[in-house]
Order: C-alpha cells, then structure tokens, then sequence
C-alpha cells in the first residue's frame, strides 16, 4: 500500500472532527417483523427510532417476497408535497454500487429516505455534514449504515492492489475492517458496517447527542444481492 495513504484510525477520527466542526446545525438484534400495511409516513415527527427502523426493515421484507407497495402511491400527489419540504424518517449511508437502489430495497418511495452514497458506504467529513442535516434540519429517526454482498470497494481495499487515479484513497477508510476480518470478504463487509457505524456515532457531536439523547438510532446492516434481504449487522 503507498505509503502515503497510511494513517491510523484515531488520527482519520481526530481528522473527521475537526473538519465537521461547526459545519452544520450546532435492534441489537433484527427482530421478526410481519408484513404489513406500511406506516403513513406523513411527518417524521410522528416516528420513535425504533418505529423508525422497524418500518425499514418492513419495507425490506416486502421488497424481498415481491409485496412491495410503495408503487402504488399517487406520484402526482408526493411530487406537489415534496416540493416545497422534505420529512423524511430515515437516513441511509449506502455503497455507491449500481446493484444497491435504497428506496427500492426498502419500499419506500419520494421523500421517505435521505440517502446519501459513496463507494464504501465509508464515513467523509462530507457524509457526516449531510447526515447531519439529515438529523438535526430534518429530523430523521434512525441512520442505517448499509453495505452489501461482493462490495468491490472492500474486495479492493483486501487486495490493496495498485489502481488507477484515487482509487486508493478508500483503502485508509477500510482498513480496520480489513484488518478485523482475518482475511474473509464477508466478514470484512460486516465489519465495515459496523467500523463506519461507530465512527458516525464519534465522530459528529450532532448525531452522537441525538442518539445519546434516544432521538436516533444508528444502526448498521448488510444487503443480500441474492436474497434482497437485509440483516443488521
């Protein structure tokens, strides 16, 4: 690996702090949910955090036995309600991957979801400013950290191959993963979930205060490609 791309991981957290300063305002285990007419969504205020993922993960199960319902909302109507606002419940940090559609894997549809995406799904000074809108402008509820089977940035990261342009910046992201893994891919996927889970909960006085405060649950999870089936991590 360059050497000039080492760093340890509490020096990327004391880079992350002082970065996302002032920038912006300021389930352990998966439980069996039934299938179910999805919660009126219609204010985020209206949700606790657990409600709040207990609806994601509803909407996943939908999405995996084809009874999803989120099409059947009347498009025109969100389109006129969204223009002017967004309430959205839930934020997600998901992998950039093209396989990954997060308003589909959850049944959600416009203005339910605040997504935000990197290759990865890793913790940026720029991920955490946006999460932290996500918390405290808009009030979500819960924050899922979601990766996923066959993650190419994780496989990379593992090899730490040369590769061009910058791609190598994304191997200092990972490596605690990596490194907790023992060498196997799925383990370093999970791992990673729960790496950058715990770095959103440290690393932003924002969203640490709301989920200390029990406003906001910070989950972590991975998505089955085969299955469509979530399960946290």
């Amino acid at each position: 690996m360059p050497e000039n791309i080492r760093e340890t991981e509490s020096g990327r957290r004391r880079f992350l702090q002082t970065l996302i300063s002032g920038a912006v305002v300021g389930v352990a285990a998966q439980t069996a949910i039934q299938f179910a007419t999805p919660t009126k969504l219609s204010a985020q205020t209206d949700l606790s955090p657990d409600t709040a993922l207990q609806e994601l993960l509803a909407g996943n199960q939908r999405f995996a036995s084809n009874q999803m319902t989120s099409f059947e909302h009347d498009l025109a109507i969100l389109k006129d309600k969204t223009v002017s606002k967004q309430e959205p419940f839930a934020a997600v940090l998901s992998c950039a991957d093209s396989r990954v559609p997060v308003e589909l894997i959850f049944d959600q549809t416009i203005g339910h979801v605040f997504v935000t995406r990197v290759a990865g799904n890793i913790v940026t000074p720029e991920i955490i400013a946006s999460l932290e809108y996500g918390v405290a402008v808009l009030g979500v509820k819960v924050v899922l950290v979601l990766g996923h089977g066959g993650c190419g940035a994780v496989k990379a990261a593992m090899k730490a191959d040369s590769v061009p342009g910058q791609i190598s910046a994304l191997y200092p992201c990972l490596r605690q993963a990596v490194e907790q893994s023992g060498g196997d891919f799925e383990k370093a996927i999970r791992a990673n979930t729960k790496v950058q889970a715990e770095l959103l909960r440290t690393s932003s006085t924002v969203i640490r205060d709301a989920h200390k405060g029990g406003k906001l649950k910070v989950e972590a999870g991975v998505y089955d490609l085969a299955t469509g089936k979530v399960s946290l991590s």
